[in-house]
């Protein structure tokens, strides 16, 4: 119980976190706009705020229940100390052997198991232990019975421990949290921004009083099509009904978790007008690295050349190097001709070092390359080139990626599934990617030379 009630905690918290952004967004637009909130606004304001207040009432509920059951399990853990005292004490004396005395528990005696037991753990009743451990002796000596079905094992029964199950593993939504956020505006499918094609210009002039320079700018523009990432889950209420933990909230986790995942690989891969994900955006900085036996020494320069076609074609820095955790772990591996690492971490002050690390991750932050941090997402494809087994690295100014994201929802609908007893659990947010507007932000190393690495 109380394990299940700290993941009813964690869950009033991770609620709480949400409904608090909900509360915050509302107030996004006034204050962005210099403006006092519009009547429709300040009702959402209270009714947000409300909800906030009372999830704090339900989270203090849960505190004080927790309060409760630990000092409760302290007490058994007293108890269960105090008797494998007395059990120790017990184990010094003098071994005594049961011949044809009756059973200290048999049937109709005027000793009771369960009655002993309390008195042993609650009491400290010493001539209810000396019965505990006489009988311990008996079933040791006298019986030869196993945890067998039908040679007592029905009274062994399997134990699931339902609150510590086992959650599928997921990665998470590295990219993603990694580019520009902005939450994304209502009422509309698609966001379009205005972008120069071509600009102004300047020029010495000629002679005084001469015309000077004049050049037109034209004018362009990029969309950012919403796209609606959902997913869904029908149990049987039965299930919800009889389990003794809340299913629906193992579920939609579940389901909030595989949306983290189909977020961040949208960011990087998908490719439909309007929703280019950074691999699939037209006009990006391409590096071709192709080798039949890949070494680190040798990608080096690859990522260099990503780093300085950025600076000439967008003539702003790159800030960020995105590459598959395989590959990260395959340049940490790599050794120079001495046998010395070229990925080493940054606390041993390398002098020959390619890369730092920086942390031993699976995902997120683990280092430097070119002095760059580097990240390692789990979902950048593994299976593209002709090979079907190559990754990629992309650096980018992080920046100008920018994604709008909605307030993810969570829903339980009992009526839609009725008539057959059953309720669906339904979990959906709202997105727009605009990867397009600087193309040349961004640089892809691709090839042969970044195929499955070995070890």
């Amino acid at each position: 119980m109380l394990a299940y009630l700290r993941k009813q905690m964690q869950s009033a918290l991770e609620a709480r976190a949400a409904l608090k952004t909900e509360l915050d967004s509302v107030l996004t637009a006034p204050t962005a706009e210099k403006r006092n909130p519009t009547d429709d606004e300040a009702k959402a304001f209270e009714e947000k705020r409300a909800a906030v207040k009372a999830k704090d009432a339900e989270i203090e509920e849960l505190r004080a229940k927790i309060a409760d059951l630990e000092e409760d399990e302290k007490r058994e853990q007293r108890a269960a100390e105090i008797l494998a005292e007395h059990r120790q004490a017990g184990e010094r004396r003098e071994r005594v052997t049961v011949t044809n005395e009756p059973e200290t528990y048999r049937k109709g005696g005027q000793q009771s198991y369960f009655r002993d037991l309390y008195r042993a753990t609650e009491k400290g009743d010493r001539a209810a232990i000396e019965r505990l451990q006489r009988n311990d002796r008996e079933v040791m000596e006298k019986r030869a019975v196993t945890t067998t079905d039908g040679s007592m094992g029905e009274f062994v029964p399997p134990l699931w421990m339902v609150n510590d199950y086992v959650a599928l593993a997921r990665a998470g939504r590295v990219a993603a949290d990694r580019i520009r956020h902005q939450p994304l505006p209502a009422g509309t499918d698609s966001i379009s921004l205005p972008k120069v094609a071509t600009g102004t210009a300047v020029a010495e002039q000629a002679a005084q009083n001469t015309a000077v320079q004049n050049t037109d700018a034209t004018l362009t523009s990029v969309t950012a099509s919403v796209a609606t990432i959902a997913g869904q889950q029908v149990v049987p209420q039965q299930l919800l009904d009889q389990s003794p933990i809340n299913v629906d909230d193992i579920l939609l986790a579940d389901l909030a978790a595989d949306y983290a995942v189909k977020l961040d690989t949208f960011v990087l891969t998908n490719n439909a007008a309007n929703k280019r994900g950074l691999l699939n955006v037209s006009g990006i900085n391409a590096i071709t690295y192709t080798d039949a036996t890949p070494t680190v020494a040798e990608l080096y320069p690859k990522g260099a050349d990503g780093i300085q076609l950025i600076h000439t074609n967008r003539l702003m820095p790159a800030d960020t190097h995105l590459m598959h955790p395989r590959r990260w772990a395959w340049m940490t591996a790599a050794l120079d001709t001495a046998g010395r690492p070229l990925v080493v971490p940054s606390a041993n002050m390398p002098q020959n070092a390619l890369a730092a690390m920086e942390g031993v991750n699976s995902e997120g932050f683990v280092g430097t390359w070119h002095g760059l941090p580097v990240y390692v997402d789990p979902n950048i494809p593994t299976n593209l080139g002709a090979g079907t087994n190559e990754d990629r690295i992309i650096t980018l100014r992080a920046d100008d990626v920018i994604l709008f994201e909605g307030s993810p929802r969570a829903e339980v609908f009992r009526e839609t599934k009725a008539d057959q007893l059953s309720v669906l659990l339904r979990f959906f947010n709202y997105a727009a990617l605009h990867s397009e507007r600087y193309p040349k932000s961004i640089a892809v190393i691709s090839g042969t030379g970044l195929i499955a690495p070995t070890f």
